[in-house]
């Protein structure tokens, strides 16, 4: 540990400072930072993120904690998970890469041989090096092996699971039951709903205690609360039960409402909040199969799995005092690869190993809603699914690849809860205007070839830097993950784990 943090330091250099429209801070103080991570949450599982005309779920009235942080912090309506699927998209939150940048697909199963790699600089990591505490609870999903521990990776403690909650014998024979970690330690197994049902209040009440803690320390800190929910399958404490089997979803986001309350309660409470960075947001989107027991889109076409916009527009909610306007809304899009870049702007770090780059830029001038803020990769975003490139986003444009993609199969004969089965579309070259058509419903390919010409030469960038399995082009700066210095390449494990119908 002690070698990878000396590491960190030596990756870790200075730069500027503050909000782009505070450039300087009224006092040396380090905001701490928060962020709660919900698991398969839908762009419109929140107030005010339903398309026009959609209507929104009633549980989004019914979420007075989340309005609070709406309130006070600001909405980001274009916001973006870098991939529709968990372990790749946790990648990319935590360093700041596209995640086939850093050997990172799909979803990593209880077999998996691999996670994130030690010479990866994560979020914690760089916090640690300014002198935070860290701290994560909940899902980490970035590697279940002793080498791929949270706590080899920046945070000072860890308590949660490893990957996501379906990954046990209910669902898949021969899985082991469900590990819960205490740092480093298997501490206890879950093999019920029951005990699932208690891990939203138990890993709250961890993240509340350690932000009590380091407050009371006068320590900044990181606090990571990557909730398991609302991933199926879906489960609560007695407390939130629901009246009815096909209520469990808004029992569950209620559930999650009330943890944000405990997180801006301990806040208040320990003098705090003025001085905290508190994001709220998603790792992709809603399992649309799970028809009752899956979130909302919004109006949005198609969810989780896919790079339609269901699929990786999620919902964020941030909030930070006399820095981000309180009540503000923005539409300029960024995605969470630039969370990294731009917490390090914050707190005076930055990498600086040209050798091992990452892809986030820094979104202060969006966090602050400046009125001539731009989209924060230089109005280009790369919808990947494992390392295969779908689509291309050019402003209000955005351009859908050839490419076979997942939709959901008539649920005739299933409990509203039931999983239904998926089909696969063969998606044509397509161009959408997001403004227009958010829903992408029209494609307009004939009446704008020049825009196509304009996004196809920033796809063959990409091939080139990234790689793209769709025209079986290897990236020139991908970095291959390796296991005891042999080279590890994507294999059957995605193909096998695609073909359970677990593409998680």
């Amino acid at each position: 540990m002690l070698v990878r943090t000396i590491l960190a330091q030596l990756l870790i250099g200075l730069s500027a400072t503050a909000c782009a429209s505070n450039a300087t801070r009224a006092n040396d103080e380090l905001p701490n930072l928060v962020i709660i991570f919900c698991d398969d949450l839908g762009w419109g599982d929140l107030p005010g993120f339903a398309l026009d005309g959609v209507a929104a779920p009633a549980y989004t009235r019914e979420m007075p904690n989340i309005a609070r942080l709406e309130r006070e912090g600001a909405r980001f309506t274009n916001f973006y998970t870098a991939q529709p699927v968990c372990s790749a998209s946790r990648a990319a939150l935590l360093t700041g890469c596209y995640p086939n940048r850093i050997g990172i697909h799909g979803a990593l199963f209880p077999d998996a041989k691999h996670g994130i790699q030690s010479g990866e600089i994560t979020l914690a990591e760089m916090l640690r090096s300014k002198g935070y505490a860290t701290g994560i609870f909940g899902k980490w999903h970035l590697g279940h092996l002793p080498q791929f521990n949270p706590t080899l990776h920046g945070f000072d403690e860890y308590f949660g699971i490893p990957y996501s909650n379906d990954m046990w014998k209910p669902r898949f024979k021969g899985h082991p039951p469900l590990p819960v970690y205490n740092d480093a330690i298997v501490v206890e197994t879950m093999d019920d709903l029951q005990e699932q049902g208690e891990l939203t209040r138990r890993l709250t009440e961890r993240a509340c205690a350690f932000i009590k803690r380091e407050a009371a320390e006068n320590q900044p800190f990181f606090a990571y609360l990557p909730h398991p929910q609302p991933h199926t399958p879906l489960a609560v404490s007695a407390a939130f039960s629901p009246v009815a089997r096909d209520g469990m979803y808004a029992s569950v986001m209620r559930e999650i409402d009330w943890s944000v309350g405990e997180v801006l309660r301990v806040l208040d409470e320990s003098g705090v909040a003025e001085n905290t960075i508190v994001l709220f947001t998603g790792d992709n989107g809603p399992w649309l199969a799970f028809g009752a027991d899956a979130g909302s889109a919004g109006g949005l076409r198609e969810g989780k799995g896919t790079t339609f916009e269901g699929g990786v527009r999620e919902p964020c909610v941030l909030r930070w005092p006399k820095h981000v306007p309180a009540g503000a809304t923005s539409c300029v899009p960024w995605m969470t690869i630039d969370l990294f870049a731009t917490i390090a702007k914050i707190v005076d770090a930055a990498p600086v190993d040209s050798a091992r780059p990452i892809d986030g830029k820094d979104a202060r001038a969006i966090w602050c809603c400046e009125e001539n803020a731009r989209a924060s990769q230089e109005a280009f975003f790369f919808y990947y699914h494992t390392n295969a490139l779908e689509a291309v986003r050019m402003g209000k444009w955005k351009l859908c690849l050839p490419h076979a993609s997942r939709t959901v199969a008539p649920r005739a004969g299933l409990q509203p809860w039931e999983e239904a089965q998926y089909r696969m579309e063969d998606i044509p070259l397509s161009l959408f205007d997001l403004e227009r058509d958010p829903g992408e419903q029209h494609s307009v390919l004939l009446e704008h070839p020049d825009v196509v010409e304009s996004i196809m030469r920033e796809v063959e960038r990409a091939r080139g830097e990234l790689g793209d399995s769709l025209t079986k082009r290897r990236g020139r700066g991908s970095r291959e993950r390796s296991e005891d210095g042999v080279q590890v390449r994507e294999t059957g494990e995605i193909r096998e784990h695609a073909a359970r119908g677990a593409v998680d």
